[in-house]
């Protein structure tokens, strides 16, 4: 089984690799908090909360994580290095199918 500190280097690795940013996240006075902020090329943010295969949310984690969806904010669990993999490869995904409709757009307003 991975462990969570293992898992949390290999993020803030790959993050950096995908020319972006892994931010340890603290928040005095609020509990629950994501482990990370993921900050990634074309404006893309994620909040990250790190767990190992058999982790559990807290109750508070839980609620944190219902008000940032509730809000329209990207949150995941994440329990492995292919999960960190897999995000990665998901977000590049969507950016590409953004830049393509971007460009289109582009040629059609030039005419």
């Amino acid at each position: 089984m991975e462990l969570e500190r293992d898992i949390e280097r290999y993020l803030v690795r790959r993050a950096i690799e995908h020319g972006g940013k892994a931010y340890k996240w603290v928040s005095p006075g609020h509990v629950g908090v994501a482990d990370r902020i993921v900050l990634l090329p074309g404006g893309v943010v994620w909040f990250v909360e790190l767990k190992t295969a058999k982790g559990r949310l807290s109750p508070w984690q839980k609620l944190f994580a219902a008000d940032l969806r509730r809000m329209g904010m990207q949150y995941i669990v994440i329990r492995s290095k292919g999960e960190v993999d897999e995000l990665l490869q998901r977000v590049r995904s969507v950016c590409r199918a953004v830049a393509t409709q971007s460009d289109r757009r582009g040629a059609y307003t030039q005419r």
